[in-house]
C-alpha cells in the first residue's frame, strides 16, 4: 500500500509553542487528512498542526499549514490527484480483454 504525497507548507503559520525539541532537532507534530474527494484546486486534504485531546474537546481552531496531494500511488489505497485539465478517474479492476494478437 505504496503513496507518494505531496505538500508545501506556510511557515508563516507555525505556532512557535507547538514545536517539540528533541535530542535530534525541534519537530512539529502534523495531520495530514486524505479526504474522498478532491477540492476545487485538485488537493486531496489539509495540513494541519496537530491538536491536543484538550483543543479537540474545546474545539479550538486549526492551524491550516497547506494541502496536500497523492502524486504516485500502487494504486491500492488512494487514487492519484489530477493533473491539470484531468478529471480525477476511479481506479478500473483489469479486465479480461480478448485481443487478437
Amino acid at each position: 500500500m505504496a503513496s507518494i504525497l505531496k505538500t508545501s507548507i506556510n511557515l508563516n503559520e507555525i505556532p512557535k509553542d507547538k514545536i517539540i525539541a528533541g535530542k535530534k532537532g525541534k519537530y512539529l507534530p502534523i495531520t495530514i487528512t486524505l479526504n474522498d474527494d478532491v477540492d476545487q484546486f485538485g488537493n486531496q486534504g489539509p495540513v494541519c498542526v496537530d491538536q491536543t485531546k484538550e483543543e479537540r474537546e474545546a474545539k479550538t481552531e486549526k492551524v491550516y499549514l497547506g494541502n496536500v496531494k497523492v502524486v504516485w500511488t500502487n494504486g491500492e489505497n488512494v487514487d492519484t490527484a489530477p493533473r491539470d485539465g484531468q478529471q480525477q478517474q476511479a481506479a478500473q479492476p483489469a479486465q479480461n480483454v480478448d485481443l487478437p494478437f
